[in-house]
């Protein structure tokens, strides 16, 4: 195992807010942030379930129409099956592939942005732009706790 986190922004960025995942893990990128590793996709693919299942942690970043609040950060869990019924996985259901392919799924969360236009174009509507840039926010202060959280349990 690996000790970085994985960030999976994945959606259609021709979609305006749907492609707010990849924009939050270009951002990332940019960063060059120390041990974290981004992925920017436009959806979910089995694929993905190796380089989750070497990752110390991981991030998934998506749009949601459902949410219209701050930006949220949840912890999931795998799915009780790994089977994938279409071309395109969720989140748990990945992380159960990956536990079942490769033998481990990394703690994750799901970080949802509040999605409001999602007609064609690639420009972010201001809820969406500002949910870009607490999404940023928020995972580089979750890798400092999980450094923080390593480095305590390497000492002990």
């Amino acid at each position: 195992m690996d000790s970085y986190l994985l960030v999976i922004g994945y959606g259609n960025t021709l979609r305006r807010d749907d492609g707010v995942g990849p924009k939050v893990a270009a951002a990332l990128e940019r960063l060059r942030l120390q041990g974290v590793l981004t992925i920017a996709c436009p959806q979910l693919t089995p694929e993905l379930a190796d380089p989750l299942s070497r990752a110390g942690a991981a991030v998934f970043v998506d749009a949601s129409v459902e949410h219209r609040g701050p930006v949220r950060l949840r912890q999931l869990g795998p799915a009780d099956s790994s089977q994938i019924l279409a071309h395109a996985a969720d989140p748990r259901v990945l992380l159960a592939l990956a536990r079942d392919a490769f033998g481990r799924a990394p703690r994750s969360w799901m970080l949802t942005i509040p999605a409001k236009e999602l007609g064609f174009g690639e420009r972010l509507s201001r809820p969406a732009a500002l949910g870009l840039r607490d999404a940023v926010r928020l995972v580089r202060g979750l890798r400092l706790r999980l450094r923080g959280r390593r480095r305590a349990e390497t000492s002990a």
